[in-house]
């Protein structure tokens, strides 16, 4: 069960996976927005959306608690990890967690929350999955909360899944059940991969909003025989 305690401008308060988390920030999204000057945006439309907790990482973040044995002791790495709920919820359960983010900004308030958590710090890092900086087929699995919102994410995020994944791993990718989600899976099949819906779970208000969000999480595999993936899970 998730339950928003409290949210303010500085901080969001909520409880995740049966304890509470306190997640530091500058600011929420709609302000950070506004303090943007013209001319902010470049070509990949930096806004901040790390500043806010999304319904999806949060349907996520359960997901994470029911494969707690799974992910025990595996080298797991986030997509996007914001403010670090969800890397932080892992680290938690036991796994070995890179979290990585293409903002700086977002990596700086998720170390603090690391500590005001008191978890064990996930290895932080900045980087953009259209050039990866970790080792080929490191992780065990991977998982991004509402990464795919535009279309042009397809390519560039199956071609991050291809090169950190093991043989055998999987991807876990929540998402709020946005229509963009399916050139994502049409790109699937053309690209030997398999995806399944495994989780689904409505997520109350965390901010405004007029009615719980449905988020979906899918677990996508490579298909058996694809630049040698095994049938091992």
């Amino acid at each position: 069960m998730t339950q928003a305690r409290s949210c303010s401008t500085a901080s969001i308060e909520l409880e995740v996976c049966g304890r509470a988390w306190k997640l530091g920030r500058s600011a929420d999204l709609e302000m950070l927005w506004a303090q943007m000057g013209e001319g902010a945006l470049d070509e990949d439309e930096r806004l901040p959306y790390w500043a806010e907790v999304w319904p999806a990482g949060i349907a996520l973040c359960s997901w994470l608690f029911q494969m707690r044995d799974a992910i025990r002791d595996r080298i797991c790495v986030d997509m996007g990890c914001g403010l670090g709920l969800t890397a932080l919820v892992a680290q938690w359960l036991g796994a070995r967690v890179l979290a990585m983010d293409y903002e700086p900004e977002a990596l700086r308030y998720a170390r603090e929350n690391a500590a005001c958590n008191e978890v064990v710090p996930p290895f932080w890092t900045v980087m953009d999955w259209r050039r990866p900086a970790l080792a080929p087929r490191c992780a065990r699995y991977l998982w991004g909360g509402d990464i795919m919102y535009e279309t042009r994410f397809a390519s560039p995020v199956l071609d991050f899944m291809e090169y950190t994944l093991e043989p055998g791993g999987c991807a876990w990718v929540a998402e709020p059940c946005r229509s963009v989600y399916n050139a994502f899976r049409s790109a699937l099949h053309s690209r030997g991969w398999t995806g399944r819906c495994v989780y689904e779970q409505p997520v109350e208000a965390l901010y405004a909003q007029s009615a719980p969000v449905t988020v979906r999480v899918w677990e996508l595999m490579r298909q058996p025989g694809m630049r040698g993936e095994t049938r091992e899970r």
